[in-house]
C-alpha cells in the first residue's frame, strides 16, 4: 500500500535527533493550572452563553448567519488575566427533513466544525446548509463555525505588514543553490523575528492546545453538555487533543482528513511525508492530463507533461506572466490542485492556453493578489506559523534541513523545497515550544468516533488516518480509495456521506473499518485558444 511505503521512505530520511530545542522548553504535559483555568473559563462562559446577532461586515456573510464572541484566557493557567474575543457564526437547525417536507426534524443541538489549517475560519462552516450533501445534517443540527485565536476577527495575529506579503514573481528552484538557501533562511529568521516583535509575549500562547481548550469554552458558551465536532485537516489534530484532554465531553466527533497525531510526527516529520506525498500527487494529476492530451495537448505521458510543465517555468522565469506570476507562482498554483481535483481541468487549461500564448487563465488564477487577499493570507500564515512553531521541537540548526530536505527533493521535487521555505522561520522561533501529547484513549474512555481519509490524499497522507484509528479505541476508519481529495466530508462521494449522515444522525457506525469506491475522475474542459 502506497501510505505504508510512504513511511517507510520517510522512515529512511536523515531525521537528526530535535536535539537542538529552544532555551526555554514548555511542560511536558497540560498543567495543573491550565487545567483548572479552562474549568473556570468554561463556566463563566456557561453563564455568559453567547449574544448571538449581526456579523462583522468584513466577514462579508449573509444575514442568516448570526455571529456572537466568546470570551477566553490568552493564558489558561491565568484566567483571570489577559482576554480574547472568539468570533463565532451560527445557523440554527431547519427542522426540515428534506426528503419529507412535512415531516419536522428533531434538533440535536450544535455541530462544530474547524476547518483546518491551522489559520483556518471557519465563520462560512454555517453556509453548507444550503448544499444539498449537508441538508440533512443541517435539518438536525446547529451549524456552528468559529474563528480560532488569532484569526481575524478572532484577535488577529500579524508577522509583518501585509503590504509585503505577497512577494510577486519569484523563482521555485527545485535544486536551490547555496546563495539562494541563505537567501530564504535569512527571510525565514527575520519572519520569526517579525512574529516575536509583533505579538511579545503573547506569542507563546498561540498553540494548538490552547485551541483545544478554546473548544472546550466555546462547547460550554453554546450550553452543550458535550460536544459534537467535525474537523478537518488541522482541525482533525484539535480534535484528537480535545479527545485527550475531555474526553468525557465528546458526543460524536468526525475526523475528516487526518493528521497524523503521533508525537515524534508534530509537526517537522509530517512536513517531510507531506512533501513526499505530493510528489505522489503530482504524478496522479500529470497522468490524468496525459490521458486528455487530446483536448490541452500538454503530452500524452506523464514525462511529456512534465516537460510542458518545466517549459512554462523556464519561460515564467525570464518574462513573468502579467508581472505577476513567475514560476513559484505556478507551482503554488499547481499545489493547489494537489489538494482538490475539481482544480485539475482550470489548472490544466491555464497551462495549454499558457503555452499557446494566452497567459491571461493562467494569471487569473495564479497571478491575483489585491489588497483585500494580503491582509487574510498573512493573517491566516501567522497563525499556521505560530501554532506548528509552538506546538513541538524543531530543528534549530539549517544543516539539519538542508540535509534531509536535499535527500527528499531527489525522490520529490514538486513540493519539497517550497514547504521548507513555508516552515523554516521554525528554525528561527524566539518563544518557548510545547511538547506534544501523546493522544491515546482505551476502551470505554471515549464514545465511538468517526474517521475519513481519501487513499491518496497528500496533505494529510493516509498513515495520518490508520495510526490515529489505532490511538482511538472505538474509532472507525472509512477509506475512500483510489482517490486523494483533502477533505471528503460532504463532498462528492455519496457512499462517504452516507456514513457520515449515519454517524451524525443516528450514532450509527460500520461494525469495521470499510472503504468506498472513489468519486469520479473530473472530466477535461476545452483548452483557451491563443492571442491573437
Amino acid at each position: 500500500m502506497r501510505a505504508a511505503a510512504l513511511y517507510s521512505a520517510a522512515g529512511s530520511l536523515l531525521l537528526t535527533a530535535l536535539t537542538a530545542g529552544p532555551a526555554q522548553a514548555g511542560p511536558a504535559a497540560p498543567g495543573a493550572a491550565e487545567t483548572r483555568g479552562t474549568a473556570v473559563a468554561a463556566e463563566r462562559a456557561a453563564a455568559a452563553g453567547i449574544d448571538f446577532g449581526g456579523c462583522p461586515e468584513a466577514e462579508g456573510l449573509p444575514h442568516t448567519v448570526r455571529c456572537g464572541t466568546v470570551t477566553v484566557p490568552l493564558d489558561y493557567a491565568d484566567p483571570d488575566g489577559e482576554q480574547l474575543r472568539l468570533t463565532v457564526s451560527r445557523v440554527r437547525a431547519t427542522h426540515k427533513d428534506p426528503d419529507n417536507g412535512g415531516h419536522e426534524v428533531p434538533g440535536q443541538g450544535a455541530l462544530l466544525y474547524n476547518p483546518g489549517g491551522p489559520g483556518g475560519s471557519g465563520l462560512y462552516f454555517p453556509l453548507v446548509g444550503m448544499v444539498p450533501e449537508w441538508k440533512r445534517i443541517a435539518a438536525a443540527y446547529d451549524l456552528v463555525g468559529y474563528a480560532p485565536r488569532g484569526v481575524a476577527p478572532s484577535a488577529p495575529l500579524s508577522c509583518q505588514d501585509p503590504g509585503d506579503f505577497f512577494k510577486g514573481p519569484r523563482p521555485a528552484p527545485t535544486r536551490p543553490s547555496d546563495a539562494y538557501k541563505r537567501e530564504r533562511a535569512a527571510e525565514a529568521e527575520a519572519y520569526a523575528r517579525g512574529c516575536a516583535d509583533r505579538a511579545g509575549r503573547a506569542l507563546r500562547h498561540y498553540h494548538s492546545l490552547n485551541n483545544a481548550r478554546d473548544l472546550e469554552v466555546v462547547r460550554a458558551a453554546l450550553g452543550e453538555r458535550r460536544l459534537t465536532f467535525v474537523g478537518a485537516s488541522y482541525g482533525t489534530y484539535l480534535g484528537a487533543l480535545y479527545a485527550e484532554l475531555f474526553p468525557s465531553r465528546v458526543r460524536r466527533m468526525v475526523f475528516d482528513s487526518v493528521v497524523n497525531p503521533d508525537p515524534e510526527q508534530v509537526w517537522y516529520r509530517n512536513n517531510l511525508e507531506q512533501s513526499e506525498a505530493f510528489e505522489d500527487r503530482w504524478t496522479d494529476f500529470k497522468e490524468w492530463m496525459a490521458e486528455h492530451d487530446a483536448v490541452y495537448g500538454l503530452g500524452d505521458t506523464a514525462r511529456e507533461v512534465q516537460n510542458s510543465y518545466e517549459e512554462a517555468s523556464t519561460r515564467l522565469a525570464a518574462e513573468p506572466a502579467g508581472g505577476t506570476v513567475g514560476p513559484a507562482q505556478l507551482q503554488g498554483a499547481f499545489l493547489r490542485a494537489g489538494y482538490y481535483d475539481d482544480y485539475w481541468p482550470h489548472r490544466a487549461e491555464a497551462l495549454s492556453a499558457y503555452l499557446r500564448g494566452n497567459p491571461r487563465p493562467l494569471v487569473d488564477q495564479a497571478g491575483t493578489r489585491t489588497a483585500e487577499r494580503a491582509v487574510g493570507a498573512e493573517n491566516s500564515n501567522a497563525v499556521y506559523t505560530a501554532v506548528e512553531c509552538n506546538d513541538a521541537p524543531w530543528p534549530t540548526d539549517f544543516e539539519v534541513w538542508d540535509r534531509d530536505n536535499t535527500r527528499l527533493a531527489r525522490r520529490a521535487p514538486f513540493e519539497t523545497w517550497d514547504n521548507v521555505w513555508t516552515n523554516l522561520p521554525c528554525a528561527y522561533w524566539r518563544a518557548p515550544r510545547q511538547r506534544p501529547l501523546d493522544v491515546r484513549t482505551g476502551p470505554g474512555e471515549l464514545p465511538p468516533t468517526l474517521v475519513l481519509a481519501a487513499e491518496r490524499d497528500a496533505a494529510t497522507p493516509y498513515d495520518g488516518a490508520l495510526e490515529l484509528r489505532r490511538r482511538l479505541s472505538g474509532s472507525v476508519l472509512v477509506t475512500e480509495r483510489d482517490a486523494g481529495t483533502h477533505g471528503i466530508a460532504g463532498g462528492a462521494n455519496a457512499c462517504v456521506n452516507g456514513h457520515l449522515e449515519a454517524y451524525l444522525l443516528e450514532g450509527r457506525l460500520p461494525a469495521r473499518d470499510t472503504s468506498c469506491a472513489p468519486r469520479p475522475e473530473p472530466r477535461p474542459t476545452g483548452a483557451a485558444a491563443p492571442t491573437s
